[in-house]
């Protein structure tokens, strides 16, 4: 990567395992490890003060629901990418964190390579989710019986082939050449076809529905 580090933010109250991790991060040439939050009342204020590129984030925090505070801050600083790193990994959590803006969602007994690629797919506006966290998601989602295509037009199609490849809204309205509110507005047309409520729910109907290649899932 050329240009300036990737700045990382660990949020976890867990002491042991965020100091690991910032050990690993701070390896990286290409990374900045900026410090880490154990509490929600501290990521805000560090997220704020730091102003990270990516954070990593617990969602079981001690004094607070992760995910609540990411969506609190996605809002506050929109340029911020939030990757979830957890051991719990029911599904619905994984639709919680999509649907709160997450850039992606990893199991914290994954290797460190993954968590590394995630962070740097976040930093260009892509997702990632762990293979065996969107296998179980796959699993569980009842595929919705509809019209061929999903009853979506040429250009929502298009919409969801590019969230399949994990990119955000503003992400994929680069890539068309429209704006971010145009793109939103596909997006949710998209969700309502497929019945989803996030766009990971998208793509995994999609997927099961034929209408996505499973391969189309981790980022380009």
């Amino acid at each position: 990567m050329v240009g300036e580090a990737i700045t990382v933010l660990v949020v976890d109250g867990h002491q042991t395992f965020a100091e690991l991790l910032g050990v690993a991060l701070t390896g990286q040439p290409e990374l900045r490890y900026v410090g880490h939050a154990r509490t929600g009342e501290q990521a805000i204020r560090l997220v704020q003060e730091l102003r990270p590129n990516v954070v990593l984030l617990d969602p079981d925090l001690p004094d607070a629901d992760g995910i609540a505070i990411a969506e609190l801050l996605r809002h506050r600083q929109p340029d911020t990418r939030f990757v979830i790193l957890t051991a719990n990994n029911e599904s619905a959590l994984v639709g919680r964190a999509t649907a709160a803006g997450a850039s992606g969602f990893l199991s914290k007994n994954g290797p460190l390579g993954d968590v590394l690629n995630a962070v740097h797919t976040a930093h260009g506006g892509g997702m990632t989710v762990s293979t065996d966290i969107l296998a179980r998601l796959l699993r569980s989602t009842t595929p919705v019986v509809g019209p061929r295509a999903g009853g979506l037009t040429a250009r929502e199609h298009e919409v969801l082939v590019l969230m399949g490849s994990g990119l955000d809204p503003r992400a994929i309205a680069r890539r068309l050449g429209i704006s971010v509110h145009t793109c939103r507005g596909y997006v949710k047309a998209v969700l309502g076809k497929l019945g989803a409520h996030s766009q990971l729910e998208a793509v995994a109907v999609a997927t099961r529905r034929g209408l996505l290649s499973p391969d189309r899932h981790n980022g380009e």
